[in-house]
């Protein structure tokens, strides 16, 4: 697999991969959504840089399997340029380092920046309210998903800003002001909202981008092991769980943000809190399947009645 820069592949793009030549960096795209927007990047032609703790150099203490390396063969299988490069975003001296090399590797070239970096799941408590938290761990979970962004953002910007264009996309869950349950992981989801609209005010001189986006249900690959399934039979999940079989998996996701990177028009956009559910409607891109799912309309028919409407994008 290649791992070298990519300045001889700067060329225009065609309808088939738009974003050939483009030169992106997804931060936290070890696996989940962070992989699924890597790879359909990579599948309209981009580089992507990925990165995350998990590599074949060792594992995050999220102890799971999947590693940078085979995010970056996805990409460059499915039509782009994979380039793995081990990261902790919560460290100022490796992302000043990693974003130093995209800058020698590609000329100064960055057109995409998405913080996906969460690994907050194992942080949550779904059971307590806040008073009855372990304070440090709620506070370890704002500082690894929110504080993360924060960092690679100001490390990554100048690079779009000194071009005059680009876009900045951030993961959340959720796009309205809906309590999501616990009080931390909340707090996290709607602070990573907050960091579109400011880095979007901020950004709008200089001609570059920033949403938030939001998938419905993910199928990723720990919510698979969860159910005991796998995406072959994943829709045997749904005995679980009836709302499963309106899930969505990465690739729905990754191909709604690669949607966004090839709009010229995504100026109209920026500040927006995003969602596939919406999306989809306007671009046309399906799940790997082939399906549509709309985790909107499945909460309106199924679920509102009992939790209430998701409520207007923020």
């Amino acid at each position: 697999m290649r791992t070298e820069g990519n300045t001889d592949r700067i060329t225009e793009g065609n309808d088939a991969q738009p974003l050939t030549g483009k030169v992106a960096l997804v931060a936290g795209g070890t696996r989940g959504g962070g992989r699924g927007i890597a790879v359909e990047l990579g599948a309209v032609g981009a580089t992507v840089y990925v990165t995350g703790r998990s590599s074949t150099a060792g594992r995050s203490d999220l102890n799971r399997p999947e590693t940078i390396e085979e995010t970056a063969e996805k990409i460059t299988a499915a039509g782009g340029l994979g380039i793995p490069v081990r990261t902790d975003h919560s460290r100022p001296d490796e992302v000043r380092a990693l974003v130093d090399r995209i800058a020698t590797e590609q000329n100064g070239r960055l057109d995409i920046l998405v913080n996906s970096v969460w690994g907050g799941d194992p942080l949550t408590d779904w059971e307590h309210p806040v008073w009855e938290q372990d304070l440090d761990t709620g506070l370890r979970l704002l500082r690894q998903a929110v504080e993360t962004h924060v960092v690679t953002s100001r490390f990554a910007l100048p690079l779009m800003v000194a071009r005059g264009t680009g876009l900045v996309v951030e993961v959340t869950d959720g796009n309205t002001a809906r309590y999501r349950g616990s009080f931390f992981y909340d707090l996290a989801k709607s602070a990573v909202i907050r960091l579109a609209v400011a880095q979007a005010a901020e950004l709008k001189p200089h001609g570059v981008a920033a949403v938030a986006i939001t998938p419905g249900f993910l199928r990723s690959e720990a919510m698979l092991e969860g159910f005991g399934v796998t995406e072959a039979n994943w829709r045997d999940g749904a005995a679980k769980d009836p709302d499963f079989a309106s899930s969505e998996t990465p690739t729905y996701l990754g191909r709604a943000v690669a949607a966004l990177a090839a709009d010229p028009d995504i100026m109209a956009k920026t500040g927006q809190a995003l969602a596939t559910w919406g999306l989809y409607k306007e671009y046309g891109f399906t799940d790997a399947d082939g399906t549509q799912p709309d985790w909107d309309a499945h909460w309106a028919d199924a679920l509102e009645e009992q939790y209430g409407p998701l409520g207007d994008p923020l």
